[in-house]
């Protein structure tokens, strides 16, 4: 598919692409991209439910809000446009979010989903994500090239190309601040896990080496009602690159806990 902009509308002081009707389902990008990085998603569940896809603040249409330190303060920009429980499925820092959405905001939390979530990283992985956030000056655009090499390689592709336009295209004071939050957060608490009311899943790819599949396993264990699903040969980009797995899976978790 072509990854082409779609038209926005506000919500919440939040840029949103929407499509279909009914039960609604909230989708959340990860650092550097937009909502259009879920096009495949937005696609299939758009034929059942009411999407929506949120730009994280200083990303897409988004503007910038610096008072943003911690992944709760970008939850409660999406939390201030639930009225109604919803289904949350974030990706990367998206799950994130949607985590902590369905931690302090059960009531407006049906299920979450978490994809290539990250959890209690290891002590160098961390320190390689915080050095990369402290070389970010938040004026000038950063160079994608490193980021892109971990998501997909070296060989180009249309997803390659398209998450480069983004990233290219990011205000860098936005993609500095979402990305210092990021990198300095270690992912759910246990206890927060452990306490989900609702029913969670995690997914990943086999070949992720940051959101590891063994990270998707061990929260799908501590959550009450978790399961993980790790997808063959997919890495972190698996929305764009593997999503016909990935869609089948938020259609069937959608069907049960939306029913």
């Amino acid at each position: 598919m072509t990854w082409t902009t779609r038209r926005r509308s506000e919500r919440s002081g939040l840029a949103a692409i929407e499509a279909g009707a009914g039960t609604r389902i909230v989708l959340l990008h990860g650092v550097g991209l937009r909502a259009e990085a879920l096009s495949r998603q937005i696609d299939a569940l758009a034929g059942s439910y009411h999407v929506t896809a949120f730009d994280m603040p200083g990303h897409g249409g988004s503007p910038v809000r610096p008072e943003m330190t911690c992944v709760s303060d970008y939850a409660d920009a999406v939390l201030a446009d639930l009225t109604e429980p919803v289904l949350v499925v974030g990706h990367s820092m998206g799950a994130m979010i949607a985590l902590d959405l369905a931690s302090r905001a059960p009531d407006r939390v049906r299920g979450v989903v978490a994809l290539n979530a990250v959890f209690e990283r290891s002590t160098d992985a961390a320190r390689a994500v915080q050095r990369r956030a402290a070389e970010l000056d938040g004026v000038s655009i950063a160079d994608p090239t490193g980021a892109l090499d971990r998501w997909f390689g070296k060989e180009a592709s249309p997803e390659r190309e398209a998450c480069r336009d983004w990233l290219c295209s990011v205000t860098p004071a936005g993609y500095k601040g979402a990305y210092t939050v990021f990198a300095h957060d270690r992912g759910p608490r246990r206890a927060d896990l452990e306490h989900l009311s609702c029913p969670a899943l995690f997914m990943t790819g086999a070949q992720e080496p940051n959101s590891t599949p063994a990270m998707s396993q061990a929260m799908a264990a501590l959550a009450p009602n978790g399961r993980a699903i790790i997808v063959p040969d997919a890495a972190h980009m698996m929305p764009m690159t593997h999503a016909e797995a990935v869609n089948a899976a938020l259609l069937a978790f959608a069907a049960e806990v939306l029913s």
